[in-house]
């Protein structure tokens, strides 16, 4: 999941990255709200993190500005302004939540997951999403295999979320390296191959087929419901 932070405080701004990242996200930084449309304008983001004070064009009318241009990521406001007046004006301008300065890192990841399964509604959701023998549960962030809990860590799950909610697609290996790892992130060559090797160990091998030169396709769920034979994706990724 890839969140883009623009917030002009060095020390906010490096820690709620580093707060993020260590809940699993990808997270890009900017410090103003140019940057922030320019960011929105190459990168697709599930959450936008945005503060109010930001120098030149202010984060209200980034806000404006967003939806004005019909882009509907969600945005968490985060401000040091805590009226009700304040929170109830940039609700109705299209802010989808608001965080008052200072606030909990733990809070703010559990606000974004909140507002992502939001805009998800109709996709993944909130609801339990069921794909043969594998049901994935965002709101609990659970996977369970015929039943049966499997623990993934965090950018696995990420990893088999994107596939779940893009199954009748291909999904390349940038696309996923891009939902996972934010801008200057380290990112090992075969950091993609990893996860996804260790999903087929966890769940089943023939759960996600390598086409390759193109990426990787969860295999139909008739194939994962019928006897194991051949492996669908192999271990080689």
């Amino acid at each position: 999941m890839r969140v883009l932070l623009a917030e002009d405080d060095a020390m906010l701004g490096r820690a709620t990255c580093l707060g993020l990242m260590q809940s699993g996200y990808a997270v890009d930084w900017v410090t103003s709200a140019e940057q922030g449309l320019a960011a929105l304008d190459t990168q697709n983001y599930d959450c936008v993190l945005l503060d109010l004070g930001l120098p030149g064009m202010s984060g209200e009318e980034c806000l404006r500005v967003m939806r004005t241009q019909a882009r509907y990521t969600p945005v968490i406001i985060i401000t040091a302004r805590g009226h009700v007046e304040d929170r109830i004006q940039l609700l109705d301008e299209g802010a989808d939540d608001y965080l008052v300065k200072p606030f909990d890192l733990d809070e703010v990841a559990a606000r974004v997951r909140a507002v992502v399964r939001r805009a998800q509604v109709g996709d993944v959701g909130e609801e339990d999403v069921v794909h043969g023998p594998l049901t994935l549960q965002p709101a609990s962030r659970s996977v369970l295999w015929n039943g049966r809990h499997v623990a993934l860590t965090t950018k696995e799950f990420w990893v088999l979320e994107l596939l779940m909610r893009r199954r009748s697609r291909t999904v390349s290996r940038q696309q996923i390296e891009e939902a996972l790892y934010g801008w200057g992130e380290e990112i090992e060559s075969n950091a993609v191959q990893v996860h996804i090797h260790h999903l087929r160990r966890k769940l089943d091998p023939r759960l996600i087929i390598t086409t390759r030169g193109m990426g990787y396709q969860l295999a139909p769920a008739q194939m994962l419901n019928s006897d194991p034979g051949v492996q669908a994706g192999g271990e080689a990724a």
